[in-house]
């Protein structure tokens, strides 16, 4: 009977790694960036379906660090290992840029804090120039993208979490030739708590009204970042600049956890599914 318990144990153990998507590989890219006298480099993580390819690829951005008060989390590299195993399984690459100053990238992590750096700065004059940096660092690495013969050029897709998403729905339509769609997962720059959110928010989903295409929104209800109404006018901004899209809200398990809705695929894989067939 010990032998037996043992056995399924172990069977248990191996069914629960097998079901778990293996880290990506991590790789460094030269940038055109310069700080300090000195070049950039930036930390990619990548996750390849079987093959030689070339892949279509989504570029998968990272959010920000909670309120900024933490600089111990900068150096953490993030990924998404739902949304990986969502990609690799329908043959997509997946990309994980850390954009300067996160995970192992070189710089300085600057993405719009307060004079002292003590957190995330709720001034659009000190709040919005992060969103230039961050567009500048996805510059450095669509470039990079562009010279791979392992990436489909004419089936490029952004994404993001968080910051991730609102940089993905802004860079679509600042360069609405680069990609061929857009998901955005929860996004937005400066949570709805600051007083200057809509400016700051809606202004920079604004830019992406330029993108010719249609994009997917996919947001979580119990938010503590951003609630499902705030989240709905900056949608409404986006449109009225002239964006195309489609917005989808879900009630994610747990208290207060519709921020973590990208761990959660069960919920948006058909929604997901159903937006790549409509754009390829």
């Amino acid at each position: 009977m010990l032998r037996v318990l043992v056995s399924v144990a172990l069977a248990i153990v191996s069914l629960q790694a097998a079901a778990q998507p293996p880290d990506p590989t991590r790789e460094f890219v030269e940038t055109s960036l310069i700080e300090d006298g000195k070049a950039v480099q930036l930390e990619l993580l990548v996750r390849r379906p079987d093959g030689p390819g070339p892949f279509p690829t989504v570029v998968f951005n990272h959010g920000s660090t909670g309120r900024g008060d933490s600089p111990e989390l900068f150096r953490r590299s993030w990924w998404s290992p739902a949304a990986s195993a969502y990609f690799v399984e329908r043959g997509w690459m997946v990309v994980f840029p850390q954009r300067r100053g996160r995970g192992a990238s070189d710089g300085r992590y600057d993405e719009g804090f307060e004079t002292d750096r003590s957190r995330y700065a709720c001034l659009p004059s000190l709040s919005l120039p992060g969103v230039e940096r961050a567009i500048e660092d996805l510059d450095a690495v669509m470039s990079h993208l562009r010279s791979r013969r392992d990436v489909l050029q004419s089936r490029i897709l952004l994404a993001g979490q968080s910051r991730g998403g609102i940089l993905s729905i802004a860079y679509a339509g600042e360069r609405p030739e680069a990609v061929v769609g857009v998901v955005n997962f929860v996004g937005g720059w400066m949570g709805d708590r600051c007083p200057n959110a809509v400016t700051i928010n809606a202004g920079t989903f604004r830019r992406g009204g330029k993108f010719p295409r249609a994009t997917l929104w996919l947001y979580g209800d119990q938010d503590p970042y951003y609630s499902l109404s705030h989240s709905r006018d900056n949608f409404g901004a986006f449109v009225a600049a002239g964006g195309k899209g489609q917005f989808q809200s879900y009630w994610v398990p747990g208290q207060n956890s519709g921020h973590a809705l990208i761990a959660h695929p069960r919920l948006w894989t058909d929604d997901l599914t159903r937006y790549l067939m409509s754009i390829q």
